[in-house]
């Protein structure tokens, strides 16, 4: 506590009451058991904790950045608070995980994290819910072929109604009888200290649970440099396959009562890339990555057509929220509709490399958190064509910062 370390957190900014904005610390990790805000004038406190200055030194140092005096003592009742509600990086925090990672791995379940939040927690209300202010909204379709990879949103479903609409809906109409295996990809919100993160584990929702393919699971950690389990933790409250596990689970119901098949199992997985993304180096010259990128390409080139892919993945993030000056105005938003174009055109034309050099190029401004699944995914589909279903910019309509995300489908 004489030298206070923030953990990597996601900070954003929040209206604050009164007016003005906030900072919020959230816990993607899913340790904390809450967030916690500040106001903005602690910002040049807090970061400052980066575990090598003292106390005295960022009281020091904010005080001259801020030309109000800041006392030790209010710099040490900071980092008390945040210690208590599990932000630092400190002997308790460790206690603290250590104890939420045994409880997660030694659970057979992945629980439905986010219901009655994110989406309505009560089965008749959530098929509801999808039903009639998802699937409605999207036009019917003719696929000419059987749907083999689905790239849906992941934000909560109240914003993205009508892009998990159209990417769902494409699914029940071209998902095939023979499907035995989903493969879900999707971004961990979380630092991955590995590649990839595999959850062998069932995943509830309110709908059903989706029971996982435990035989899948072990083929891609005996096949990958690395151990895949190691962060299976991050995916407890990572809500970017929970949404697409809701809606599987919606669309296998529908599709496979009362036949005789049964159900296909999940193969939940986490994309990190390891150090390609911050490095900018495509992760096919990553030997760990690779190696898992190799294994799963094999998998579903072994299972042939029983295999559907889905990556639950959203495209930019600009404004105040995320720590820009400003919303964009109409001509920022066409010129970010533009560059979301381009991605999107190479994800439908499946240049894997093309994709990530393209996102990567301005991840630290456009901030595409979905580069890490919808590489993944165009690295390991078949010879597929793509199709663009859906885009959107979803803007906040308190300060306006915007989200956007597209809904892609794939065909052998």
């Amino acid at each position: 506590m004489l030298h206070p370390k923030l953990r990597q957190l996601e900070c954003v900014y929040v209206p604050a009451e009164g007016g003005g904005r906030a900072l919020m610390l959230r816990d993607t990790e899913g340790i904390a058991p809450s967030p916690v805000v500040f106001s903005t004038k602690f910002a040049p406190i807090l970061a400052r904790f980066d575990g090598v200055r003292s106390v005295e030194t960022i009281a020091a140092e904010a005080t001259l950045a801020t030309g109000r005096t800041v006392e030790a003592s209010l710099v040490a009742d900071l980092a008390a608070e945040l210690d208590a509600a599990g932000m630092l990086d400190s002997p308790a925090f460790r206690v603290r995980r250590s104890a939420v990672v045994a409880a997660f791995r030694a659970a057979e379940v992945r629980p439905a994290h986010h219901a009655g939040g994110a989406y309505p927690g009560e089965a008749t209300a959530l098929r509801r819910y999808i039903e009639d202010e998802c699937l409605a909204r999207a036009p019917a379709r003719k696929a000419a072929s059987a749907l083999v990879g689905l790239t849906a949103p992941h934000m909560d479903l109240w914003r993205a109604a009508a892009g998990y609409g159209h990417a769902y809906r494409a699914l029940a109409e071209a998902l095939p009888d023979g499907v035995d295996t989903v493969i879900l990809l999707g971004t961990s919100h979380a630092l991955m200290r590995r590649p990839f993160a595999v959850c062998a584990k069932a995943f509830a929702t309110p709908l059903g649970a989706l029971e996982p393919d435990r035989e899948a699971c072990a083929a891609l950690g005996k096949a990958s440099r690395f151990d895949v389990r190691a962060d299976e933790y991050l995916h407890k409250g990572e809500h970017s396959l929970e949404f697409q596990a809701v809606f599987l689970r919606h669309a296998i119901d529908a599709r496979f009562a009362g036949k005789r098949a049964p159900e296909p199992r999940i193969v939940p997985i986490l994309c990190g890339l390891g150090d390609a993304q911050s490095s900018g180096r495509d992760p096919a010259l990553d030997a760990d990555a690779e190696s898992f990128v190799a294994a799963l390409g094999e998998l579903v080139e072994r299972r042939g057509g029983r295999v559907l892919v889905v990556a639950g993945a959203d495209l930019a993030h600009v404004g105040p929220r995320f720590g820009d000056a400003a919303p964009l105005d109409d001509r920022g938003r066409e010129r970010l509709a533009r560059r979301d174009a381009e991605s999107i055109a190479l994800a439908v034309d499946r240049d894997a490399s093309g994709f990530f050099t393209q996102v990567q190029s301005d991840l630290d401004t456009r901030r595409v958190c979905g580069l890490g699944p919808i590489y993944t995914m165009l690295r390991v589909l078949p010879a597929t064509k793509g199709a663009r279903l859906h885009y959107a910019q979803h803007v906040d309509p308190d300060e306006g910062s915007i989200v956007s995300h597209a809904s892609l489908a794939y065909y052998a």
